[in-house]
């Protein structure tokens, strides 16, 4: 399937570039009688699209879905669900310098070294433009997922970092500021950091937090398809992503076996949550709560030294509409992803027809 398909049981498959005609997918596997609402699934998509605020790429698109097939009268017929999503503000004249170039820390060089050939448009297939399809997909799987509470936020930028642990956060400031941070003295440091990294034509990476509320015990299968595996993939499946850390994560490995082990209590629950809701690859029942690093972004408004398709060394001028820090847009796509995540999971563990119980 090279790679562009992604769920056993509830799949998503994509399709398209950056700057062509549209962007795609096909969903299968959703179960049938499924009420959607559309608005909600427009609302994820208006999170992740370009230009809604100064922070970000000022590439105008409206990212309207348009469903073709397997939804009548607002309800999931059971067979696939076809998509688009059409391309209306490219602009692919900005990227005619590249044509015989390669960006430094973009995937244009490997592209062209595996396929022997590249749409430099945009960087054509490896864009991020790309996980606007994820997030349909993800926004579906979500309304399935009625009872599971999936929140995602920024909890570091650059050196700036929310140091607050997630269960102190008021999770209804995420979406008060442009940065997506629920802590408005840090959001306002981030945005000042993301305006002087824009202005001096440079960029900066960053960390989002995703916890995941009212999952049962017994989610994710032993040894290779383990749930944190599976949600790693996920995450490391995104443009930019380049760790995944679950519960303590790499502090944990400060800590001795006594100090991090979780005591399970008589009601089940732990009395600690080191080991961030998954166990054995498995889910405890307790909150599951990760980190994803994100990398500043390949593309700089500065020239860089790199080579050409003959191998000659060149200079590559910055150019375009980019984001000088992709970590506002990201929030809405690591939550589709862990929700096409987890709805599987939870079709594989109790099938179509006991997910069912998640919408009543």
């Amino acid at each position: 399937m090279n790679g562009n398909t992604f769920g056993k049981y509830f799949s998503l498959t994509t399709f398209g570039e950056s700057h062509g005609a549209a962007l795609g997918g096909i969903i299968d596997g959703c179960p049938p009688g499924v009420m959607l609402d559309m608005s909600a699934i427009q609302k994820e998509m208006d999170r992740r699209k370009p230009g809604q605020s100064t922070l970000v790429t000022q590439r105008k698109e409206a990212d309207e879905v348009r469903f073709l097939s397997g939804i009548f009268e607002g309800v999931t017929t059971g067979t696939p669900i076809g998509f688009i999503i059409e391309n209306n503000n490219p602009k692919s004249q900005d990227y005619e310098h590249i044509k015989q170039a390669y960006r430094p820390s973009h995937a244009d060089y490997v592209y062209d070294k595996k396929y022997g050939l590249r749409d430099y448009r945009g960087g054509g297939r490896s864009s991020a433009r790309e996980t606007a399809c994820r997030v349909v997909g993800g926004a579906l799987a979500k309304q399935i997922l009625a009872a599971v509470k999936i929140t995602a936020y920024v909890s570091a930028v650059g050196e700036i970092r929310l140091e607050k642990p997630y269960v102190s956060l008021d999770f209804s400031l995420i979406e008060s500021n442009a940065v997506r941070c629920p802590d408005q003295e840090v959001a306002q440091a981030m945005e000042t950091l993301i305006r002087q990294v824009k202005k001096e034509g440079d960029s900066v990476g960053g960390i989002i937090t995703c916890v995941v509320q009212n999952v049962p015990v017994g989610l994710g299968a032993p040894v290779f398809d383990k749930l944190d595996a599976e949600l790693a993939k996920a995450m490391l499946s995104i443009n930019a992503v380049k760790g995944v850390e679950f519960g303590s994560g790499f502090v944990g490995t400060q800590l001795r076996g006594s100090q991090h082990n979780d005591i399970i209590l008589p009601d089940g629950i732990t009395q600690t949550n080191n080991a961030g809701g998954i166990v054995g690859g498995i889910s405890n029942g307790m909150d599951i709560y990760f980190n994803v690093a994100f990398k500043p972004t390949a593309t700089i408004m500065k020239d860089q030294p790199s080579i050409n398709a003959d191998n000659e060394l060149v200079t590559v001028q910055g150019k375009g509409r980019h984001d000088a820090c992709v970590l506002p847009r990201a929030v809405p796509i690591v939550e589709a992803m862990t929700a096409l995540v987890l709805l599987d999971m939870y079709i594989e563990q109790y099938g179509k027809d006991g997910i069912k119980k998640l919408q009543e």
